[in-house]
């Protein structure tokens, strides 16, 4: 079994510069406008062609990927220390140390295009349009939240995002819902799918498939491979981890996910190969995460501490950014320390609005149950309980 899981964490560490995070990075006070990088080739399954293998890079789209994932990866620190502390209840799984995969699929596709997700739905909240403030405060159950306190971690929304999805891969028959709206408004729009490597098992993913094959749908199922479900490996729960493999007769690639340009290269690739009605794709994104499952998960029963810093010390995804840009002269070391000055003081300005907010009326725990219904009444927890359902 150590064997197995040896060779799981190697391959996310395969075809990334090994290289350990306390290099020293030469500061220039002159810096390139772009740069040509090479990415990692992805793994094909019944494609003749996949993304391009070399990538450029702008100074400018650099230093917005490196403030997003610095962001996310703030925002769940400071969402772990809350939940410590007692000001976040219930569930809550954090994303960090998959920041390359919301980052790099929101930067493949157009604002106009679509995402579902699962409960690990924090970052994409953030790539999808949301502020930092409204998420951390729908977390805390604030009237500042996103879903006005009432979501919590697991269902948020935004504009073209529909959740945060707390029934595990149900979001896979959804999203194919989602692209056979697209589908019929001829808007050569898609929609991402995304699940994690626990989900793949479920059968209502494997009939997403039959529908989305069936009908041509555009949509790309994605599969966050972290090498871990909920407190057991992959190669324990899967006969087969090849899961860009899995949709049988519906093309797949299977992509760096620790590197946020290998990311948006293969994201761009799917969404083209969707809109021009070939039908869907199946996407798999190796990476990893650094907390447990969720917050009542340790994370180290099932992997060593060795193991995660491991990948910390090689393969994280905001250092090998960094290192990139830095070396490249695309930016300086100082410019990074003044992003991340500016993202920890947004952050914190952030946590001090999601704890001090006040909390939703009792009153309001019927509203918005539909967007432009009339007022009709909603039972509460008694039947002499009654509130008043406002849109």
């Amino acid at each position: 079994m150590k064997k197995m899981l040896a060779a799981a964490v190697s391959r996310v560490l395969s075809g990334v510069a090994q290289k350990p995070a306390s290099r020293v990075l030469v500061a220039s006070r002159n810096h390139c406008n772009d740069a040509t990088f090479e990415i990692k080739k992805c793994d094909l399954y019944r494609l003749e062609e996949g993304p391009p293998v070399t990538t450029v890079l702008s100074r400018e789209d650099g230093l917005k990927y490196y403030r997003m994932m610095q962001t996310i990866r703030r925002m769940e620190l400071k969402a772990d220390q809350l939940y410590r502390q007692k000001f976040i209840r219930g569930f809550c799984h954090l994303c960090d140390g998959q920041e390359a995969c919301c980052v790099g699929l929101e930067a493949g596709i157009n604002p106009t295009d679509h995402v579902i997700t699962s409960y690990r739905a924090h970052g994409l909240c953030y790539t999808r349009g949301l502020s930092v403030r409204a998420i951390l405060a729908e977390l805390t159950g604030r009237r500042g939240g996103c879903a006005k306190g009432k979501g919590g971690s697991m269902h948020m929304y935004a504009k073209n995002f529909y959740g945060g999805n707390g029934i595990v891969g149900a979001q896979g028959p959804l999203g194919a819902g989602v692209a056979l709206a697209c589908k019929y408004k001829g808007r050569k729009e898609v929609c991402l799918a995304l699940y994690g490597d626990g989900a793949a098992n479920q059968g209502q993913i494997f009939e997403a498939y039959n529908m989305a094959a069936l009908w041509k749908l555009p949509c790309v199922f994605v599969c966050e491979n972290n090498l871990y479900g909920m407190g057991t490996s992959a190669e324990r729960a899967a006969a087969s981890t090849d899961y860009y493999k899995r949709g049988h007769f519906i093309p797949g690639l299977r992509v760096d996910g620790m590197d946020v340009l290998c990311v948006r290269e293969a994201t761009r690739f799917a969404a083209d190969y969707c809109r021009s009605e070939k039908g869907p794709v199946v996407m798999e994104l190796q990476t990893y995460r650094y907390h447990g499952h969720s917050m009542s998960d340790p994370g180290v029963s099932y992997r060593s501490r060795q193991e995660i810093q491991n990948v910390r010390s090689k393969s994280d995804p905001i250092m090998l950014l960094r290192d990139r840009m830095a070396n490249s002269k695309l930016a300086t070391v100082e410019e990074f320390k003044e992003i991340d000055v500016e993202v920890r003081k947004a952050i914190d300005d952030a946590a001090h609005f999601a704890t001090t907010d006040p909390e939703p009326p009792l009153e309001e725990l019927g509203h918005h149950i539909y967007c432009d219904n009339p007022p009709f009444e909603v039972r509460g927890a008694s039947q002499w309980i009654k509130f008043k359902s406002l849109s």
